[in-house]
């Protein structure tokens, strides 16, 4: 059982990586060195789709982390 749950937990950090880099960030290097675009919009279609599914995937590691301890 521990087995599997490292192998689920492999595969959704895997996920969780690739979905955090697929996000875009509008300014770039330019807010690194203090400039900052402060026009404010909101995420639509597969950029609110992504932003949704890291949530979940980070509650998924999170839970499965949790369960990794519980479990013999």
């Amino acid at each position: 059982m521990k087995n599997l749950i490292y192998i689920i937990q492999i595969v959704i950090s895997i996920l969780l990586m690739i979905s955090i880099l697929v996000q875009q960030k509008g300014s770039g290097l330019g807010a690194g060195f203090g400039g900052d675009n402060a026009i404010y919009r909101t995420k639509r279609g597969a950029e609110k789709f992504i932003f949704r599914f890291t949530i979940i995937l980070a509650v998924l590691f999170l839970a499965t982390s949790l369960a990794n301890l519980f479990v013999e």
